[in-house]
């Protein structure tokens, strides 16, 4: 016998401290943010009027007049962004910001959804930890996907016009916390840490160690984008940050980074377009040297301990985040201070400044304009200054 709808919305608390009510309709669960605190007057009101709403239309909300609600049009830009960025950090950032407005406003009219309703969506960002350079930048995504909705004629242009009016936040006039800046890696901690990761994983971090890349461009390193025929190898890779805005990103490779791939490849047999640096390759390598250390006879029901349908099986493909977290353990387990891999960008950018122009450092970490290159070198610019003072005084 099947269980029983729970039709009748609950009455809980969100992580944002705003009520929040949850019920099964008829297309599956379904979760809507009240306005005001959890357990003032205000939410408990909203969630009344949303109890009499359900108890006369059970199956849906009431169709709004005013057009597509916010839902609506998160919808359609989330398959727009999906196919323009493709998988990555972009995809993602964009799917959290327009999460909590979905939450908050989904069903309402976009028509209704002006800047006041974003600068709550905004609080409820800064609720969450995020830093005020991040909410800022994840306003801007919201604001772009009305704008995109706009060009497309599915909403008034006036809607899009509105959400633009509101200011961003400033530094010391608002709550949200103004985030530490990024140093580079030491190097110490780097050399501390390599004992402890995987060899798939370190060859990555020393790729990004004697490069500068960036770490999503080693993840998806295939030998088909290394042109190997000169002395220096130039790796073109297909994806990365400017990609979409047809930017092309070449990167010179070195003696170092040249017999970092080479003792990769060695006994390994990897095709063209295949991941250089995979974690199903990395765990069934381990199996199989694992395998062959084993003394004791296998038993019968040991021969394939292995999940038949493993609930997240390793990917042929390493990603930021996943080498991010490698990292980090690796880092406790070294007994080190935690560094990221895009601080090891920022080593690399720092130890050129010292030895090249502002130019040179920009061309080798492949930004557009040298004003980021700085931003990188900032560490160096201050060793630099230092040895002037103490030159000239």
């Amino acid at each position: 016998m099947s269980r029983s709808r729970k039709a009748l919305p609950r009455y809980l608390a969100h992580s944002s401290g705003k009520g929040r009510a949850v019920w099964n309709g008829l297309s599956g669960r379904r979760e809507k943010i009240l306005q005001g605190d959890f357990n003032s007057p205000e939410s408990l009101q909203a969630f009344a009027r949303l109890q009499l709403e359900l108890a006369s239309a059970p199956e849906m909300p009431a169709p709004s007049t005013n057009g597509p609600t916010v839902v609506e049009i998160l919808a359609e830009y989330l398959r727009h962004a999906t196919a323009y960025y493709g998988p990555g950090s972009e995809l993602t950032m964009i799917k959290d910001a327009i999460k909590v407005v979905r939450q908050h406003y989904g069903d309402d009219a976009v028509a209704g959804f002006g800047p006041k309703k974003l600068a709550a969506v905004r609080e409820a960002f800064i609720r969450k930890g995020w830093t005020r350079g991040y909410i800022n930048r994840q306003v801007g995504k919201i604001v772009r996907c009305f704008k995109w909705a706009a060009g497309e004629e599915l909403i008034p242009v006036v809607v899009y016009h509105g959400l633009k009016t509101m200011a961003s936040l400033r530094r010391g006039h608002c709550e949200a916390r103004e985030p530490e800046p990024r140093q580079p890696a030491d190097p110490a901690h780097v050399v501390a840490a390599l004992p402890f990761l995987k060899p798939h994983v370190r060859a990555i971090v020393e790729l990004l160690r004697c490069t500068g890349m960036r770490p999503g461009e080693v993840c998806r390193m295939t030998i088909e984008q290394i042109d190997r025929t000169g002395s220096l190898w130039t790796y073109r890779p297909a994806l990365h940050k400017n990609a979409h805005r047809g930017q092309h990103r070449s990167v010179s490779l070195g003696a170092t980074a040249q017999a970092i791939i080479n003792a990769h490849l060695d006994a390994r047999a990897i095709g063209d377009a295949e991941p250089l640096f995979s974690p199903r390759r990395q765990r069934d390598e381990r199996s199989a040297e694992l395998r062959a250390k084993r003394k004791s006879k296998v038993q019968p029901s040991q021969v394939n301990r292995r999940a038949a349908k493993p609930k997240r099986p390793p990917g042929e493909w390493f990603s930021p985040m996943a080498l991010g977290k490698a990292v980090v353990s690796a880092c406790e387990k070294a007994g080190v201070p935690r560094w990221t891999p895009y601080q090891l960008r920022h080593l690399k950018g720092a130890e050129l400044r010292e030895r090249f122009s502002l130019e040179h450092v920009r061309a080798a970490l492949g930004h557009s304009h040298a004003s980021m290159s700085a931003h990188y070198a900032k560490g160096a610019d201050a060793k630099l200054a230092a040895e002037v003072a103490a030159t000239a005084g």
